[in-house]
């Protein structure tokens, strides 16, 4: 808008993570390929801290986005990231699980120069002007101008461990190699170290994840990594100058659970950045529609359901706060829904296309609020639930999602005159839907009602809808019309669902037994 400030760190903007790139691209044929051309080039060299700096700023100066895939921390994390960033701080991510922790981190990623210069065969990707190893050190004099170079992509740059009970002093420093001993070098010879995943991580970024769960005598391991910069192997020093912005995510229920992070560690580092779920339903949309994966069509009014029951799930006395409620909740309940209106299709011969291409979208399946009755079965075990809710889960979760479709129903239709859907259903002619239900059936069954152009237009089909749409947006006006009590809702044992009045017609006229929702 006129006047206002620009947000930069993009919504919407889904790319490849380093972790989930299948190759890493071939280094341009254009780039030297020995110390001299590199000199003659006029390359700098800059600490992988200040490298990050640069691009950053630069970044800022230009308004290009720079955290891409990164929701709901606009205005919170984000620019405290920034700030310890430039400051040049190692720092620890703190939340609860799902928070999109990982995401933050593999996003600082494309801070990196796209491509580096490397001494060619070098274990330790050390840099041509600066090598940190013996041998290192004794080819650059031996070679001269003539030093092979190589370069490595930004994402041969980052380097993740799970921090687990079982990882070794081994794992991310290094030990003494049997095999080099073997073949004559003393055992106070650096060459005869096996480097850890930490050394090897050299003029890049090192994650660790859930870092209170390392051992605290491993833990130990890291505090020269972060103040001296020179690791130690097996009673002697071996000085690396380590050239690597480390950072680690933590929960804070690890604090006093499962392990903590020891005091001198937690002192070394420049930054602790809190981090936090969405604080609102539209990021909340945005999250799930950024991150989930869906087989069929989800409308935006289904979304938002989701979004809302999520953040009441969150909000629940009965469930365990100190754990959280990760967004893979949410975004595995909106992959459910989805999941529940391809079957569906799939049952009543309602797909379009040919099933064998794998279209994305289902070839014609759309979501239904009455899909949304498998999720709190299918995920009750993503939740933790306090002492007095166990055994009841499923019940909890059941209210909490009328709750939100009802809640999501006033936001998208209040205000509208639905008396025609009302005076649909009154003497008796009740409108039956559900898994058996057809789109086509739902839509005979409503025929012209007064309002229903309107309620596709504030559900977001504002062209003209398919017929599965349109029975999307049919029965999601029915079901908010029975949870405000303007409707009855009988389940019947063959699996429909019919709105209506007391009496409810059937198939063979004789169905007598069914389920009255309160």
């Amino acid at each position: 808008m006129p006047g206002g400030r620009r947000r930069t760190y993009g919504r919407r903007v889904s790319s490849p993570q380093p972790a989930e790139r299948p190759h890493t691209p071939a280094a341009p044929a254009t780039l030297p390929t020995t110390l001299a051309a590199l000199r003659a080039s006029g390359h700098q060299y800059r600490t992988v801290k200040e490298e990050i700096r640069a691009n950053l700023l630069a970044r800022m100066r230009s308004g290009e986005t720079r955290f891409p895939g990164v929701v709901g921390f606009d205005e919170t994390v984000l620019p405290d990231l920034e700030r310890a960033l430039l400051a040049g701080h190692d720092l620890v991510l703190l939340g609860e699980g799902g928070q999109g922790k990982t995401r933050v981190i593999r996003t600082i990623v494309g801070l990196l120069d796209e491509w580096t210069p490397v001494i060619a065969g070098s274990e330790l990707h050390e840099h041509p002007y600066e090598p940190i190893t013996p041998a290192g050190r004794r080819r650059a004099a031996e070679l001269g101008d003539d030093l092979p170079i190589a370069w490595i992509h930004r994402d041969e740059r980052y380097a993740e461990k799970l921090a687990t009970p079982d990882t070794s002093v081994g794992d991310l420093i290094g030990a003494v190699d049997p095999i080099n001993v073997a073949e004559g070098r003393t055992l106070g010879d650096p060459e005869t170290i096996h480097f850890g995943i930490v050394p090897r991580t050299h003029r890049g970024i090192f994650a660790v994840n859930e870092l209170p769960d390392l051992a605290e005598r491993i833990q130990v391991s890291l505090l020269n990594v972060l103040e001296e910069r020179d690791v130690q192997v097996r009673g002697y020093v071996l000085r690396l100058p380590l050239d690597l912005l480390l950072i680690a995510s933590a929960n804070p229920e690890d604090y006093t659970n499962r392990g903590r992070i020891i005091t001198p560690l937690k002192d070394r580092f420049g930054a602790e950045i809190r981090t936090h779920y969405p604080l609102d339903v539209d990021l909340e949309v945005d999250l799930v529609r950024q991150e989930g994966r869906f087989v069929a069509e989800v409308p935006d009014h289904l979304l938002e359901t989701v979004a809302r029951f999520t953040r009441a799930v969150r909000e629940s006395p009965a469930v365990d706060a100190r754990s959280g409620v990760s967004a893979r909740f949410s975004i595995a309940a909106a992959e459910t829904l989805a999941a529940a209106a391809l079957r569906r299709a799939a049952l009543l011969d309602e797909l379009t296309g040919d099933p064998a291409d794998g279209a994305p979208g289902g070839g014609g399946a759309v979501a239904r609020v009455g899909d949304a009755d498998t999720v709190p079965a299918t995920l009750r075990g993503k939740v933790e639930f306090e002492a007095d809710g166990e055994g009841r889960e499923e019940e909890v979760l059941d209210h909490l999602l009328r709750r939100s479709v009802a809640e999501t129903w006033r936001s998208r239709l209040g205000g509208l005159d639905l008396s025609g859907f009302v005076r649909l259903v009154e003497n008796g002619h009740g409108v039956a839907t559900g898994d058996r239900v057809p789109s086509g059936e739902l839509l005979e069954q409503v025929g012209r009602v007064q309002g229903l152009a309107q309620v596709l237009g504030r559900l977001g089909f504002e062209e003209v809808p398919t017929p599965a749409q349109a029975a999307s947006a049919v029965e999601f006006v029915l079901e908010g019309l029975h949870l405000t009590r303007r409707l009855a809702k009988d389940v019947l044992d063959d699996g429909r669902v019919v709105y209506g009045s007391n009496s409810t017609p059937d198939d063979d006229g004789d169905q007598r037994r069914r389920r009255r929702e309160r």
